[in-house]
């Protein structure tokens, strides 16, 4: 008895649809995709059974489709590569959207392999068939709708579409789309692996990509570099703002920038220099509470290298100071422009562009007046730091605090959205270890948090940190599952009952409908999901017991648990009362 085929397929070959999703996942290897995150389903059979069948082909699995998805976002984060999310028709294409909106904000190279039903099927209420095409919008760097397997279609089409799509997933980097229709039956009834026609036989025994993609950087001229540099070293009062990197050289450069230049470098979180101290304003976020010193220290130019920053206090004194001089140097074309005041659009290697600088300046490294103001206001504001936070009482500061200084070097650190990234930028102090750092802060949701952790994890080969608030760790409770294998992750989770950061807000006053509405209480504790997915746990109830917990746990060769319990309100109070302290020592640093 034969296999059931579809209707209208009486030529269709199952051997050559086999063949072609082969020849795809091959060539996606190939190009240096680095990892493949599968979900079980039917119509990505071809696709499942190509990888599973290449041994070269390092790959995941997970059951929760929109987890997986930001399994590779964390992936691709650790290693700059891209990562490939493979899934099987209808909804479950939709579960990547939230991971592709991030991918998309944040120049995350990500590849969305989608099954599909053949075209006789679609716009017909057939099962488990929704309008797959161009679903994913305008998010994507690029799509394609690959057909049914053909036998008129050269198959190198197959291996050029995939190193197009490979090529556009990073320049510039982002997401793209291969929607792929597959026929039933999915698989060769003797399962044979399909071997590529002769026309590719040199492309197979190369084992090189069959279409190859010269790295090229956009770069300022030598005329350019001296001109700009001649600019800036005229500017006494200017800022470098280092912001949201994967790229670990350029903590180095930044600094070495700032330093030749004789202004303060202002480093987001998510750069990973804050660990490094490679900084030397690093509580920037802290002294701007002083509104003397913001009127007083307003820079004449800013240069602003990568991507976004985390601080709001930041973005909105460059915004109200509106600096003559706001030059973003990025390696793509993106806009980043929120307040709409930069002056000047750099597209170039940023490392690159720093050192060229750096080399331009005579001498190679100044101290200002200005400098020195503000390395002075840190200061003060480091010693409000270590005075509030050197209590056994848990605050949620202090929980981030406490992970800065004892995260081992060489570790991987991922934030999550809300209070936790916010909590890290303002308190995190300066160690000097090399702390890999990643936050999804293209879109700043709370989406897939505990998944991209997992796959950055994977993506460094080495354990590391989850830094977390209750809201997104229940979002994503799926995803403890992948913490079962891979390098241990300790997630530390801060729950105090709902959504704290909205307490911050003007909205908290309504106190008839702010509880039910924006605190969103639940009443859960997270012991039992410790438990439920093998994990081991801890509720320190001081700060002892939490660096206690911290240390035995990034030392162990499990994934676990650390739940920190605080009080919604009395984090309001504490935030504010070290912002008040450190508003009173920036102003006494001030006077004369």
């Amino acid at each position: 008895m034969s296999e059931p085929i579809e209707m209208g397929t009486q030529n269709f070959d199952p051997k050559l649809q086999s063949l072609w999703a082969g020849l795809l996942i091959e060539e996606l290897i190939r190009q240096d995709v680095g990892l493949f995150v599968l979900a079980s389903g039917s119509r990505s059979t071809p696709l499942a059974l190509a990888v599973a069948e290449n041994p070269r082909a390092n790959h995941l699995l997970h059951f929760d489709e929109r987890g997986g998805a930001f399994v590779a976002i964390g992936f691709a984060r650790a290693t700059g590569t891209p990562a490939v999310w493979i899934t099987t028709s209808g909804t479950a294409v939709a579960n990547g959207l939230p991971a592709v909106i991030e991918a998309d904000a944040d120049g995350v190279p990500l590849i969305m392999l989608t099954a599909d039903r053949p075209p006789e099927l679609r716009e017909t209420g057939a099962n488990q068939t929704i309008k797959q095409p161009d679903i994913l919008g305008s998010y994507v760097r690029w799509q394609f709708d690959v057909p049914v397997a053909d036998p008129s279609i050269d198959p190198a089409f197959i291996l050029t579409t995939v190193g197009q799509a490979v090529h556009r997933s990073l320049s510039p980097r982002g997401p793209v789309h291969l929607n792929c229709m597959f026929r039933e039956p999915f698989a060769n009834r003797d399962y044979e692996k399909p071997t590529a026609p002769d026309v590719l036989k040199g492309w197979e025994e190369s084992n090189r990509p069959y279409t190859r993609f010269p790295e090229s950087t956009a770069w300022v001229s030598d005329a350019e570099t001296s001109h700009l540099a001649s600019r800036l070293d005229s500017i006494e009062q200017g800022l470098v703002i280092l912001g949201k990197s994967d790229d670990p050289k350029l903590a180095h450069a930044a600094l070495s920038l700032a330093d030749s230049l004789g202004w303060p470098l202002l480093s987001d979180i998510a750069s990973g220099s804050r660990f490094r101290n490679a900084t030397n304003t690093a509580n920037y976020d802290l002294l701007l509470c002083s509104k003397a010193f913001r009127e007083r220290f307003q820079p004449e130019a800013v240069v602003h290298l990568g991507g976004k920053i985390a601080s709001k206090r930041l973005l909105q004194f460059i915004a109200d100071s509106k600096p003559p001089s706001y030059i973003v140097v990025r390696p793509d074309s993106v806009r980043y422009d929120p307040a709409h005041i930069v002056t000047d659009r750099i597209q170039a290697d940023v490392v690159g562009f720093c050192q060229a600088i750096s080399a331009e300046l005579v001498p190679p490294s100044r101290s200002t007046s200005w400098m020195q103001s503000w390395k002075q206001a840190s200061a003060a504001v480091e010693q409000v730091i270590e005075g509030a936070l050197n209590i056994e009482t848990l605050t949620e500061p202090g929980i981030a605090r406490a992970i800065s200084q004892a995260t081992p070097d060489g570790r991987g650190l991922v934030v999550a959205s809300s209070m936790p990234i916010r909590d890290m930028n303002a308190f995190a102090a300066s160690m000097g270890q090399r702390v890999c750092v990643a936050a999804n802060r293209g879109a700043s949701g709370i989406d897939g948090t505990v998944a991209t952790a997992a796959g950055f994890a994977r993506g460094l080969n080495q354990p590391a940190t989850l830094f977390i608030g209750d809201l997104a760790l229940l979002h994503d409770l799926n995803s403890l599952a992948l913490l079962r294998e891979g390098p241990p992750i300790t997630v530390a989770v801060v729950n105090n009952d709902g959504g704290g950061i909205f307490g911050f807000l003007p909205i908290a006053e309504r106190k008839d409908v702010f509880e039910i509405y924006f605190g969103t209480p639940h009443g859960l504790s997270f012991d039992n999901a410790a438990e439920m997915f093998g994990l081991t746990y801890a509720q320190p109830t001081t700060m002892a017991e939490f660096s206690a917990a911290y240390e035995s746990a990034v030392a162990g060769t499990r994934s676990s648990i650390i739940e920190v319990r605080t009080d919604r309100d009395k984090n309001v109070t504490f935030h504010r009362e070290l912002e008040s302290a450190t508003i009173r020592a920036v102003e006494k640093q001030l006077e004369p």
